[in-house]
């Protein structure tokens, strides 16, 4: 090096931008069906390959191949595309009610249904999920009321959380989907506390953690793992790299020279980086961990490789820092078309029962939207009243809240 020659500092840049095609080479993709499939007992050192690749299942013809191919029943194979296709409608329903202003906030998981669904079904009951604020397919595997998760968006006076978290922050205990947090990464520490609890009380349900891309960068991800690892907790650690966080792509969170998962193997945790377009690939890989997890063997770390087809949220627009035909050109392709392509070829789905689901769908939706709405929208009010901000605070409320709410007269 010569001597006195000024040292420069490298800032990621994205490989496409608004006008320019993106370069989709980056993503170090891997055939389908070519990633080995170890024991679960593997020592999480041996996986660092599985970090570095991509696991694979559906081919680009739609057929199951390799050792990570899952032995699954048709009709759960059927119920997870129609789970997808309900998630879809339903974030397009939602994001129609923002725009007329029935709600304040949307944010839709276009692209990203097969994570939560196949993850979901790959649980036990009992699990308990710490999402973020995209994985509202969670919820729809587990066919949780879409009248009680509308009037939550509507934040209206059958809003099960009276109107005390943003739209789409969901918590439904009795689902395994605990209370979102609009904080970035608090989940995570929260999801391996979980798991150490129900360790440590010698239950048998494990917890599963959910983390963007983006929200990597925070240091609750690197306590979540230094923790997880330590004790061993029972906990699959999802990171959910769809390439971009709310403007700033993949790299600037350090996904640009090594893998996110690959974090987890300098951890000491065992991990995997799953095709998340592929409703199999995410079965298959979230059995995996599940097991190794109710087995005592510890944590793993999934990093689920997907695409944010739409804006981060009903308050962003895309197209000003990314080309606006990029998920079109996502070489992981659509993974609603990825599962209904196989299904179809094992002559388990027809075109004309897919328009039928569709319609029923859309259908369904509708009704619970309609009577959702005749308990208030954001432009006919009707809100929670105000003697609930009271309520849920105190087992007993103390006297000083009493003569406030007397004061209201609530």
């Amino acid at each position: 090096m010569r001597e006195g020659q000024p040292l420069t500092l490298h800032v990621p840049e994205p490989t496409g931008r608004p006008g320019c095609q993106t370069d989709f080479s980056y993503l170090r993709l891997s055939a389908a069906g070519t990633a080995r499939r170890p024991p679960i007992d593997v020592p999480a050192f041996e996986t660092g390959d599985l970090a570095a690749t991509l696991i694979r299942v559906l081919d680009d013809d739609g057929n199951a191949v390799g050792p990570w191919a899952p032995d699954v029943g048709s009709e759960l194979l059927r119920f997870g595309l129609r789970t997808m296709m309900k998630t879809r409608i339903f974030d397009a329903r939602m994001v129609i009610a923002q725009r007329q202003k029935k709600m304040s906030f949307y944010m839709s998981s276009l692209g990203e249904e097969a994570i939560g669904t196949a993850h979901r079904l790959a649980l036990a009951a009992g699990d308990m999920c710490f999402p973020t604020y995209r994985q509202q397919s969670l919820l729809m595997a587990q066919q949780v009321s879409l009248l009680d998760m509308i009037c939550q968006l509507l934040s209206n006076e059958r809003d099960p959380l009276k109107g005390r978290q943003l739209p789409v922050m969901y918590s439904v205990r009795d689902a395994g989907f605990f209370s979102i947090s609009g904080n970035l990464a608090t989940q995570f520490v929260q999801a391996v506390g979980w798991a150490m609890a129900s360790a440590i009380k010698g239950d048998t349900k494990i917890a599963s953690g959910w983390i963007g891309d983006g929200a990597t960068a925070e240091s609750d991800f690197n306590t979540a793992l230094t923790f997880a690892h330590v004790y061993q907790a029972p906990v699959i650690l999802n990171v959910v790299n769809n390439q971009w966080a709310i403007s700033t792509f993949q790299a600037l969170a350090g996904g640009e020279s090594v893998t996110f998962a690959a974090r987890g193997v300098g951890s000491g945790i065992a991990s995997l980086r799953v095709d998340g377009n592929d409703f199999l690939s995410v079965y298959a890989a979230s059995r995996w961990a599940a097991e190794r997890a109710r087995s005592n063997l510890g944590p793993t770390l999934i990093e689920w490789v997907t695409y944010r087809a739409g804006p981060h949220s009903t308050s962003d627009d895309p197209s000003k820092y990314r080309p606006a035909d990029d998920w079109s050109h996502f070489p992981l392709g659509d993974p609603v078309a990825r599962l209904r392509q196989h299904l179809t070829g094992r002559g388990l789905w027809s075109d004309a029962e897919h328009d039928a689901t569709y319609q029923d769908l859309e259908s369904e939706i509708m009704a619970a939207q309609k009577e959702a709405e005749q308990f208030g929208t954001l432009a006919h009010g009707r809100v929670p009243s105000a003697a609930s901000m009271f309520e849920d605070v105190y087992k007993d409320m103390p006297e000083h809240l009493r003569r406030q709410r007397q004061q209201l007269g609530v």
